[in-house]
């Protein structure tokens, strides 16, 4: 495979995948906007990116990947799992969105070469849905930090929780930094982005999503520490800010940490580790210890469960688990294997961030921002392709050859 310039349409490609990954649940937006209309509008979106894929890509040209090969084989279980009913029509529903997301990321892998072009994709869209967060926020600051969620920033435009947007902010910050000290954008544009993100981030009060963003800063900058001066006086900087704001903030810091909850609450995860083990104490047969239950809204008894692993345990089973393990641990040693670069950083930075957000966020095992994330990972990863036979076109004629007469021994020789 060759090659070629990555077109535009990809671009908006990512965009509605983005888009169809935002969810249809959230707080109550300025203007309300029924379920089964966000419903519409993200499926919708799903389908027309499968639709501009597929029309970009005729011939079904894909580069490998064992990414999305270990991903397209968690379709299996999930089907198996889903097929009988248990948990609903909407398990096969969800199966159905599934496969189609996965193969409209097949379908662009064509254009994954190893370069920055799909972060851009990224960043600006990401940071699109942060700035619809920053309209709510002005057009209506009460709707934007409602009391039903603590006074934390959510979505008042487009139904979004505060860890979304908190998703959302700690990834647009954490590749504008790593695009800047790449030399890939200036530092103006830079600052356009990450302040107004960062702002948003604060307003959440999500702690996932700044510890997620300080550790795979901290694993993508330290990567490109022995290569990058701008790296290093980055690195540099970073530290003296973090002990100083430790030392002069740290009360400030600890209560925003812990958002006025109570240490038990706390101790807990906000709950979270009770539905944990009720769920691994709930009673299961050897099909649903292996398959799962079926595709679901990752909640058990009504309650989500927000742990990666343990909604894939519960919905894919033991399968899933380990297909879910081996699509994260293979960028990840792929990224350590591979000698320093932007692309690398940006890859280990992903990975690192959904790694971390896996243990209290659900996402993993079906299409979701974090499955986005890993695939942006995967592409940077991915080495340029040389062309090949099939697609270098007929072989270039044969030079014509200049014959020069010259002497030899009083004769003319050809």
């Amino acid at each position: 495979m060759r090659v070629e310039h990555t077109p535009r349409t990809v671009g908006t490609v990512w965009g509605l995948l983005v888009l169809n990954t935002l969810g249809s649940t959230g707080a109550e937006t300025i203007v309300p906007l029924p379920r089964s209309l966000i419903q519409m509008v993200t499926m919708g979106a799903l389908v027309a990116a499968f639709a501009l894929a597929l029309a970009m890509n005729p011939r079904l040209r894909v580069r490998p990947s064992a990414f999305l090969l270990l991903l397209s084989l968690l379709l299996v279980p999930s089907l198996i799992s889903s097929v009988d009913l248990s948990a609903g029509f909407g398990a096969l529903f969800r199966c159905g969105r599934f496969a189609v997301f996965v193969a409209t990321l097949w379908l662009i892998s064509r254009w994954w070469d190893g370069s920055t072009t799909f972060v851009r994709y990224h960043i600006r869209w990401y940071f699109l849905v942060l700035c619809s967060v920053a309209a709510g926020l002005l057009l209506s600051p009460g709707a934007a930090l409602p009391d039903l969620y603590g006074g934390r920033l959510v979505g008042a435009l487009w139904p979004l929780t505060p860890p979304q947007i908190g998703q959302y902010a700690a990834v647009v910050v954490g590749l504008a930094v790593l695009m800047v000290l790449g030399r890939r954008t200036d530092r103006r544009s830079a600052a356009l982005v990450i302040v107004p993100s960062l702002a948003l981030l604060a307003l959440t009060h999500t702690r996932t999503a700044t510890i997620g963003l300080l550790a795979g800063l901290l694993v993508a900058i330290g990567s490109m520490v022995l290569t990058s001066a701008a790296a290093r006086r980055w690195f540099g900087w970073a530290t003296l800010c973090a002990a100083v704001a430790a030392v002069a903030f740290g009360s400030l810091l600890q209560a925003w940490f812990l958002r006025g909850q109570t240490e038990e609450n706390f101790s807990t995860l906000t709950g979270r580790a009770k539905v944990w083990e009720a769920l691994l104490d709930a009673p299961r047969s050897g099909a649903e210890r292996l398959f799962g239950v079926g595709l679901g809204d990752k909640s058990f008894d009504g309650l989500p469960i927000d742990n990666s692993w343990l909604a894939v345990y519960h919905e894919q089973g033991l399968l899933g688990v380990a297909l879910v393990a081996g699509f994260v641990l293979v960028p990840a040693t792929v990224a350590l294997l591979r000698p320093p670069s932007l692309a690398r950083a940006c890859a280990l930075f992903l990975i690192t961030y959904c790694g971390l957000a896996s243990y209290t966020e659900a996402g993993l095992g079906d299409a979701s921002p974090y499955l986005l994330h890993l695939a942006l990972a995967a592409s940077l990863l991915v080495a340029p392709a040389g062309p090949s036979a099939s697609d270098a076109g007929p072989p270039a004629p044969d030079p014509v050859r200049r014959t020069v007469a010259r002497p030899v021994r009083g004769k003319e020789v050809a």
